[in-house]
């Protein structure tokens, strides 16, 4: 597979429940890929200016405008990052290198409209590949705790025992979604988790609507056998 190519806003890319029964992270509804669509107007027009900064050799004042960038996008390419990865010190090493594959293509990228789905894309495509090489090492999964994560969900509850259910009842949805086939994961992650449309989802994944409900669908089917087998296992150790 090829990462987004500089100019290009869909093409070849290696690709991850309804919403009542899938939280979100606060404040990701959103149909635009890095959120409102004016804060994605901004970004793209930040990455003309630093653009246009490297055509004109000012290196220093291109990383400058970059750094401001980062910082706009630092913190939903990390929420991505982390739900792919659940380890936050590799959390750390994806972003770095997405930021720095990101400005070393940037000169040629030509289509500052997506550059929020550019942006989205290569930190999939760079989770992707750790995940790869972790299971290539042979390394047990990541469990992530609730604590590390970039940004919590909000108590369901007023009690501290529907505080610690809801946990609970996240923690084994998490695990869930990490037994999918890599393609209903990724469609899932991005779907329900950062609330990405189905159109956005697919332009970050290289495929088109249809195929990111299909995957959705097949995903939701599976999540509800799953969470049911749980269920009815955890029944039978409270009777037992």
């Amino acid at each position: 597979r090829r990462d987004a190519t500089p100019g290009e806003c869909s093409g070849d890319f290696r690709h991850g429940l309804p919403a009542p029964l899938m939280p979100r992270t606060a404040g990701t509804g959103r149909a635009a890929a890095g959120g409102e669509p004016a804060a994605a107007a901004a970004n793209a027009a930040l990455a003309g200016e630093v653009r246009a900064l490297l055509a004109s050799g000012d290196d220093a004042a291109a990383r400058r405008r970059f750094g401001v960038l980062v910082e706009r996008c630092r913190r939903r390419a990390a929420r991505i990052a982390y739900q792919y990865l659940r380890d936050p010190v590799e959390v750390e090493d994806a972003l770095q290198d997405a930021f720095l594959k990101v400005f070393t293509h940037l000169p040629a990228f030509r289509a500052e409209p997506c550059f929020d789905l550019w942006l989205a894309r290569i930190v999939v495509n760079g989770c992707l590949d750790r995940l790869q090489a972790r299971t290539r090492r042979r390394l047990a999964p990541v469990g992530g705790g609730e604590a590390d994560a970039p940004e919590r969900l909000s108590a369901v509850g007023p009690s501290p025992e529907a505080v610690l259910l809801a946990r609970e009842s996240r923690r084994r949805l998490l695990a869930a979604v990490d037994r999918l086939p890599q393609r209903q994961r990724s469609a899932v992650l991005l779907t329900r988790f950062e609330g990405h449309s189905t159109r956005a989802a697919g332009a970050i994944l290289g495929m088109s609507e249809a195929t990111v409900r299909v995957h959705l669908f097949r995903a939701v089917r599976t999540l509800r056998r799953r969470l049911r087998g749980d269920r009815a296992q955890a029944g039978h150790a409270r009777q037992a």
